[in-house]
């Protein structure tokens, strides 16, 4: 293992955990504590633009399980799309799903994921990346082929569309990051733990 600072990951999302699993990250994971709907809807009405959304969501999710677990990173993270300035949510049934892509279809969004890591109820590393996604134009026949094949499952991704999978047949191209794509600034979070593995040694 190129890492081994153990951490927990807050975090409910089967994307990130993958994600860090398969970087042979050494952590556990713990659902945040926090109304993740009702933080959201209070961050639009303050006037928050949507990547500072994506970063409180982080540092609220992370800093609700670092207040109860002492002496361990942890790390929050959350993702957000937004099209025209404005804040897509995820469709809640597979109806909405295929007005979701129809309405995204031929055009660009633009996603956002924060990571934000806290130690003993303090924040000590925060990053968030920006992506930008253009989804092909689309038939409605093809819509319902694709939505066919992915199924329900889809309704757990905001765009309706997991990039490491079934994705790219939908996707026209990406314009940064993958894994942030994927719900993580990966990248920026090796780096960090790579240089607190250094300082943690440097310590003893």
């Amino acid at each position: 293992m190129i890492f081994n600072n153990e951490f927990i990951l807050a975090s409910s999302s089967n994307s990130r955990y993958k994600i860090l699993k398969k970087n042979n990250l050494s952590f556990i994971r713990k659902k945040p504590i926090c109304d993740e709907g009702f933080l959201k809807k209070k961050l639009i009405q303050q006037g928050s633009s949507i990547k500072k959304i994506s970063l409180e969501l982080a540092r609220i999710k992370s800093k609700s399980v670092s207040g109860k677990n002492n002496n361990i990173l942890v790390v929050g993270s959350d993702t957000v799309i937004s099209q025209n300035g404005h804040l897509l949510n995820k469709a809640k049934n597979m109806g909405e799903a295929r007005k979701k892509i129809i309405s995204i279809a031929g055009k660009s969004h633009v996603i956002y994921s924060s990571a934000s890591v806290f130690y003993n109820n303090k924040e000590v590393w925060h990053a968030t990346l920006k992506s930008t996604i253009k989804i092909r134009s689309l038939s409605k026949k093809e819509i319902d082929s694709y939505l066919g094949v992915v199924g329900i499952k889809i309704l757990s991704s905001v765009g309706c569309y997991h990039a490491e999978e079934m994705g790219p047949n939908i996707i026209e191209n990406i314009k940064g990051d993958f894994y942030n794509v994927m719900g993580f600034p990966l990248f920026p979070f090796l780096t960090f733990v790579k240089k607190y593995k250094i300082k943690k040694q440097n310590e003893k």
